[in-house]
């Protein structure tokens, strides 16, 4: 009885601890581990642009931004040496805003 005790009680306590220390658990070990803090960058439009639904002069317009709008730059993708895309993200208040809202696309730089 007393072992039987003892194994649920190891049992249960392992199933309550372990999780948090696996990689998908609950424990960040460091903010630097995250590049996204590290390369999270925003750019400020000098001219109209448009926003692509993929990195290709060819693929689908998704909007027209104007001058002075404000992105938050999420990657860069390199095509050839003078050809860079980058994609970004458009600042929108997710509370207030359309849930179909076009928030993210592509565009050259």
């Amino acid at each position: 009885m007393i072992n039987n005790l003892l194994k649920n009680f190891c049992l249960i306590t392992f199933a309550l601890i372990a999780p948090i220390t696996l990689p998908a658990g609950g424990i960040q070990k460091s903010l630097n581990q995250n590049k996204c803090f590290n390369n999270t960058k925003e750019i400020i439009l000098s001219a109209t642009t448009s926003l692509y639904c993929f990195p290709e002069i060819n693929a689908r317009e998704l909007l027209v931004l104007d001058t002075g709008t404000t992105l938050s730059v999420l990657r860069k993708w390199q095509v050839s040496e003078s050809e860079i895309w980058v994609r970004v993200e458009l600042a929108s208040n997710k509370l207030l805003d359309h849930p179909n809202k076009i928030t993210k696309g592509w565009i050259k730089m």
